[in-house]
């Protein structure tokens, strides 16, 4: 069931509590709505989505989704994906390393190998990682990406994710980029609501 906009006005409010700076940037931001709306997009289509985002600008990986929407005729699922030559994604922008993973996770998901649209009923979200982890070319990112605006699971923390270590860097002022480790636990204090921070430190890198 999707959070209501008061239930994230708690958690922002309980997390400017614990932590006056994180504070002065969620003042600063509109609150954030991570898991306050049902979907859009199918588990498979925002699969597909995050590996193309993969190393990629958003609007790069915007486009290159978009051209692949239209190879398959706008309804991106496994059946459809299975019909189209790596030559054909590759001319839409997909790698070849990005179309082996489509690949394996169209035929995944197609031959109930993982039950992607099942997924949002694990309560046990390293359940999930570890099913995803399982297919060729999905990593961690991958899988918080869809964990946290596919899911609106709400303690993901993405470690890995640059933006997000840039944006703590600029929250808390600091000298030196901080590491994958340090950001791990550095942010255990906000568990269970990392994602919230990760959003708001996506937030600071754009002021």
């Amino acid at each position: 069931m999707p959070l209501s906009q008061a239930d994230m006005q708690a958690i922002v409010a309980e997390l400017s509590a614990r932590d006056a700076m994180l504070a002065t940037v969620i003042e600063r931001h509109p609150l954030c709505h991570l898991g306050q709306s049902v979907p859009e997009q199918t588990h498979f289509e925002s699969l597909v989505e995050s590996v193309i985002s993969q190393q990629l600008s958003v609007k790069a990986a915007d486009t290159i989704y978009r051209r692949v929407e239209q190879l398959c005729n706008s309804s991106v699922t496994p059946e459809r994906i299975a019909t189209i030559s790596e030559e054909q994604m590759r001319s839409a922008g997909v790698s070849g390393a990005k179309f082996k993973t489509i690949s394996g996770l169209a035929e995944a998901a197609a031959s109930g190998c993982i039950d992607i649209n099942a997924l949002h009923e694990i309560d046990d979200d390293a359940v999930i990682a570890e099913q995803l982890t399982s297919l060729w070319g999905i990593g961690t990112w991958t899988v918080d990406m869809f964990m946290m605006h596919q899911l609106g699971r709400l303690d993901v923390w993405p470690t890995g994710d640059l933006g997000v270590r840039r944006g703590w860097e600029k929250i808390y002022a600091l000298d030196a980029p901080i590491t994958p480790a340090g950001l791990s636990l550095d942010g255990q204090k906000f568990s269970p609501y990392r994602s919230v921070v990760a959003w708001y430190c996506w937030r600071a890198v754009g002021e």
